[in-house]
């Protein structure tokens, strides 16, 4: 229902009268690709709404049982990741000034909180890589999960 992709309205119904609620873009910020990111700018901006940026992680496994004994690697490991996603993102804040963007960098599973994002958003963007095989799978796990499990539309933007 289209209706559910507003805010809800006094009464705590949706309502197409009641402003957007925010794009959410699901980005690997190590290899971020223009074409999606570019596609969640122009669909905020369309709906004018914030853009909601989740750039999950996990750590390596050989990092795993370190953790627990080193909380400043988990916390050094996320600052690093966030400045990671703010550089991939300077360029199109500069570009969508009237966009407002929030950046996130939780660590856990991608599709998983994106998909706890996508109860709050109009609307999900992710990518999918172009496979050239004919074999095997064409969207990635990330995707994947999304596409069966979102509370929003998905928006999948086919790149290489």
């Amino acid at each position: 229902m289209a209706a559910d992709e507003h805010e809800p309205d006094p009464a705590g119904i949706p309502s197409a009268a009641t402003p957007y609620r925010p794009v959410v873009l699901g980005i690997d910020a190590a290899g971020p690709d223009d074409s999606v990111i570019e596609f969640a700018f122009e669909e905020a901006a369309r709906r004018e709404t914030g853009l909601r940026v989740i750039h999950a992680w996990n750590l390596p496994p050989y990092f795993v049982y370190g953790l627990s004994a080193d909380a400043q690697l988990h916390d050094e490991i996320d600052r690093q990741q966030a400045a990671v996603l703010a550089d991939a993102l300077r360029p199109w804040r500069r570009k969508y000034p009237n966009v407002e963007v929030s950046e996130e960098t939780p660590s856990g599973s991608p599709g998983i909180r994106l998909v706890d994002a996508s109860r709050e958003a109009s609307l999900v963007v992710v990518g999918r890589r172009v496979r050239r095989s004919p074999l095997g799978a064409h969207i990635g796990p990330v995707t994947h999960t999304v596409l069966h499990h979102a509370a929003a539309p998905v928006a999948v933007v086919a790149h290489n």
